[in-house]
């Protein structure tokens, strides 16, 4: 476990701007304590700072996890957000897009969202900018990129793609060997 350096912390924080903006700083001073960023294994774990005290004292093979894992940096020195964050990402996310009922499952199973599916989408969501994806009913169920601007989706044809799927809570069942 380590802190992050400045050029993974300007990874994981371009790649959280994309998504909540400038809430970043409300994700680390929270009315519940302070939290941070830690690196562990090749993984970024959002971690209260008590428990990151105490997790220092334990050697690190023996540490497994502490905190969400936010997600991971890669070789290539790229930052893959992690399913696990969308609680965290949700509250304080700049742009959504919400899903008919009839292709939640579809999202659900790793494919993009289409005009055809589309229930709403938030007012002035650029074009290339993340979003989480809501039911319909305003429950969080993963995170993706505005593949068209709200303008372009109102002239958009049914099958235009609208949001390109980045995650979704299915995640847990297709990938439960894996997550962390």
């Amino acid at each position: 476990m380590r802190t992050l350096p400045d050029d993974e912390t300007a990874l994981v924080f371009t790649k959280l701007s994309k998504y909540i903006g400038s809430n970043i700083k409300s994700l680390l001073d929270r009315s519940d304590g302070l939290y941070c960023f830690r690196l562990h294994k090749g993984r970024v774990y959002y971690v209260k700072e008590d428990i990151m005290k105490v997790a220092a004292l334990l050697p690190r093979e023996n540490l497994v996890s502490m905190g969400v894992c936010f997600g991971k940096i890669t070789k290539g020195k790229k930052f893959l957000l992690n399913i696990t964050a969308l609680e965290f990402l949700s509250p304080y996310c700049q742009h959504k897009v919400w899903v008919k009922e009839a292709s939640e499952q579809n999202f659900m199973y790793g494919n993009h969202i289409y005009k055809s599916g589309l229930f709403r989408i938030s007012d002035n969501t650029p074009k290339y900018a993340g979003v989480v994806v809501y039911t319909h009913n305003d429950i969080p169920m993963g995170f993706g990129v505005a593949a068209k601007s709200t303008s372009e989706c109102r002239h958009a044809n049914p099958m235009d793609i609208i949001c390109f799927h980045q995650a979704d809570i299915g995640e847990y069942i297709r990938n439960e060997d894996t997550l962390v």
